[in-house]
């Protein structure tokens, strides 16, 4: 089912955008660009947690 490949790629998305700002912060890179991360991060998670509310849907009703 497509929903269940969607989710491990919404997960794996909030984890890299999570990873590069955290790196840019421990390497003093530009303020600009760790709020810009982790502005991306949040909104990554808010698409993997309705990707995972969806597919809990899905599975839970017979899908």
């Amino acid at each position: 089912m497509p929903i269940n490949l969607l989710v491990p790629v919404a997960v794996g998305a909030v984890a890299i955008v999570l990873v590069m700002g955290l790196i840019n912060m421990m390497r003093g890179g530009s303020p600009n660009t760790s709020q810009k991360l982790m502005r991306w991060r949040v909104g990554l998670q808010f698409v993997a947690i309705v990707v995972i509310v969806i597919a809990i849907y899905v599975k839970a009703n017979g899908g």
